[in-house]
């Protein structure tokens, strides 16, 4: 069973994340401000994370399938109804960004964390209605079709 506790703590991760990147977020200086840039490379690292954390949870409780990367969950996630594909374009996009920030498998690119802070922010929200819809309306069928108790 959907462990729905865990997600909403994921979400208020993501929330928090978010809320802080727009409150506190000097874009002009993520060029010359190392500490401007390691606070923004963090919380989208862990906002990312908390998203990669609700799908993968989601995948295996539902036993969507077998990803071979986290990229894929979302993929998964979009085939079972959960997102819409336009988000799961842009969430897959962000799990590789994830990737390079945690891995450093190439530098981070500023023109990346830019675009995500001026034209992806956004995503994590929708996400996070699409999973808390999804959810509420899994309860209402659970609701529906259990037997009335007698009082």
């Amino acid at each position: 069973m959907t462990d729905r506790p865990l997600i909403e703590k994921r979400l208020a991760i993501i929330d928090t994340c978010v809320a802080d990147l727009r409150r506190l977020v000097r874009v002009e200086q993520l060029e010359t401000d190392v500490r401007e840039r390691r606070f923004v490379e963090r919380t989208l690292q862990v906002a990312i994370q908390a998203a990669l954390d609700i799908a993968s949870h989601i995948v295996s409780d539902r036993r969507l399938g077998e990803p071979a990367t986290n990229r894929e969950l979302f993929l998964l996630l979009e085939r079972d109804g959960w997102i819409a594909t336009e988000l799961r374009g842009s969430l897959a996009d962000m799990a590789g960004f994830r990737n390079v920030l945690v891995h450093g498998y190439d530098e981070v690119d500023l023109m990346v964390v830019r675009d995500v802070l001026t034209n992806h922010l956004d995503d994590f929200g929708r996400f996070a209605v699409c999973i808390t819809r999804k959810l509420e309306d899994e309860n209402d069928q659970a609701a529906a079709t259990e037997p009335p108790r007698n009082v």
